[in-house]
């Protein structure tokens, strides 16, 4: 029954009408607040629209199953954060976020594990522009201080001015990189995506801070347009809009915390630590007898790895 509810083929051609309707809406939208995002809402949902209806036709083929799958579980995966900037122009990109997430669980994807080399690649990357996404909202915190407690024209609306510069061409990409590179670092390493809490716990926080932004992002624009002809009181919406810049800093510590310590254990999710899987070849052996059966470590349950250069996701 579940695998039914879930079956690819079905989801694709769901996915492909949402993402048919969903560029439809965003490119007709009248005056659209971000019109870079708007272009690339719809150009995204139009790629999207094709790529589902092809994956639709592809799965039923065995000559193309396998490489159509590999393909939509990378697209899939990608758009999921990608979607997270389509709500600058639209608010229907929230259910393209449950849809895509499940499309990839019906996929069942299995993930090679990276190599030395692309591995620090990888993590090198994640946590340099981790530690850049945590610079700019503490940068964007300090300008919302100075913008509520400015006491000049000039002061208060280049604060805000700058904030939305900021929000604009330095947050969402660094969030939007932060998280493809923690998805790939996780998913290529022993760590997983859902398998050690502390990972699970970062993905929530990643996840949690662009639902955020989609409330701050107004805010800004408000006092930046309210704050153009001379100095205003900011009122509730400054002190909202310094909390959720608080907030965001708080949130984004607590990540390099987890990184650092790795609190928290295995999530129930995760494979036992014991678990092995038989292969024919060692099912045979165990039937005729041969005692050097041993069974072979599955290759998805994580082996116990030095991450000298502190190599978490």
């Amino acid at each position: 029954m579940g695998s039914k509810r879930l079956d690819p083929r079905r989801l694709q051609l769901v996915f492909g009408a949402f993402a048919l309707t969903a560029g439809t809406a965003t490119a007709l939208r009248p005056d659209p607040p971000h019109p870079l995002f708007t272009i690339a809402g719809a150009c995204g949902y139009a790629v999207a629209t094709v790529l589902s209806f092809g994956g639709w036709f592809a799965l039923q083929r065995a000559a193309t199953a396998a490489p159509a799958r590999t393909v939509l579980i990378v697209f899939h995966l990608l758009f999921v954060p990608a979607q997270f900037l389509f709500l600058l122009a639209h608010e229907l990109p929230w259910l393209g976020m449950a849809l895509s997430s499940a499309i990839v669980v019906s996929l069942k994807p299995r993930f090679p594990r990276l190599k030395r080399t692309p591995r620090k690649v990888w993590l090198t990357l994640h946590v340099g522009i981790g530690v850049g996404w945590l610079g700019v909202a503490t940068g964007m915190l300090v300008l919302a201080i100075v913008g509520a407690s400015a006491d000049s024209h000039e002061m208060q609306h280049g604060a805000y001015l700058l904030l939305h510069r900021f929000d604009l061409l330095l947050a969402i990409p660094s969030a939007f990189a932060t998280i493809v590179t923690g998805v790939v670092v996780s998913l290529g390493t022993p760590w997983g995506l859902i398998t050690h809490k502390w990972v699970l716990a970062k993905l929530v926080i990643a996840l949690a801070l662009p639902f955020l932004a989609s409330f701050e992002g107004p805010w800004i624009e408000e006092l930046e347009a309210r704050s153009a002809d001379g100095v205003i009181e900011t009122g509730t919406t400054g002190l909202l809009l310094t909390g959720a810049m608080g907030l965001f800093t708080v949130l984004l510590w607590t990540a390099v915390v987890l990184s650092v310590f790795k609190p928290g254990g295995r999530t129930p999710w995760a494979r036992p630590m014991g678990e092995r899987r038989r292969g024919p070849t060692n099912a045979t052996r165990s039937e005729a007898g041969d005692p050097r059966a041993p069974a072979l470590a599955s290759p998805h349950r994580p082996v116990p790895v030095s991450h000298p250069e502190g190599g978490g996701a």
